[in-house]
């Protein structure tokens, strides 16, 4: 996935600092002294956490996750290495967010499994619902749409991640009642939304039926 990212854009601030300092020094202290720069990654992480939490900057209408410029450079300066090994890695992994995204990021999984199993009528519901494409922001800053490589709930297919949630067993119609609770800033019930428990068959367990009883599966 060729990841955008514009460390001269308009919408880059001009500095960022950590509010948790705590958070910080807690990630640090995870790693032996003198292998900081291990802490990369999960600083990262943080950082676009932040961002969500305190909304967006200036005049930006989106309010979700993402890294600016100055976020990495401030890692960098954290772990003590130039700043082009903490671009490196942002820009390597997906699930760091570059240029500013929407309040709900949606990241839909267009791989096999998926597709076979219906996605791409729930896609199409989205685009036509948000008005947007693949890579694109809804106009009111609410809604970011990506398509993603394998989220790894190729069982309970078709399915996307919408931030940190994941939504299972989708049908265009429920794909539409999601969207319309998150228009409301209603968080919908998470998980497979067609009654199946996690990834268990939709008949129930097929293996260690008395284990189920006793966990109070069945």
């Amino acid at each position: 996935m060729l990841k955008k990212f514009n460390p001269a854009a308009d919408y880059q601030p001009e500095s960022f600092s950590f509010a948790d300092q705590a958070a910080v020094d807690e990630i640090i202290a995870r790693y032996p002294k003198g292998r900081q720069q291990s802490a990369t990654m999960p600083l990262l992480d943080l950082a676009q956490r932040q961002v969500a939490e305190t909304g967006p900057f200036g005049d930006l209408p989106t309010g979700g996750g993402w890294i600016p410029r100055a976020a990495m450079d401030e890692i960098a300066d954290i772990v003590g290495v130039p700043p082009i090994k903490v671009y490196e890695v942002a820009t390597f992994y997906s699930m760091y967010n570059l240029e500013p995204v929407g309040k709900y990021l949606i990241q839909f999984c267009g791989t096999t499994p998926c597709w076979l199993c219906g996605s791409a009528p729930v896609m199409e519901i989205v685009e036509k619902e948000l008005g947007i494409g693949h890579g694109e922001t809804s106009k009111d800053g609410y809604f970011t749409l990506m398509e993603v490589e394998c989220l790894g709930a190729c069982s309970n297919a078709p399915m996307i991640q919408v931030n940190d949630l994941f939504y299972e067993d989708l049908t265009p119609e429920k794909m539409l009642e999601i969207l319309n609770s998150l228009k409301k800033d209603e968080i919908p019930a998470h998980g497979p939304q067609n009654g199946r428990r996690a990834a268990m068959a939709l008949s129930g367990p097929t293996t260690l039926e008395e284990q189920a009883k006793k966990a109070g599966v069945l």
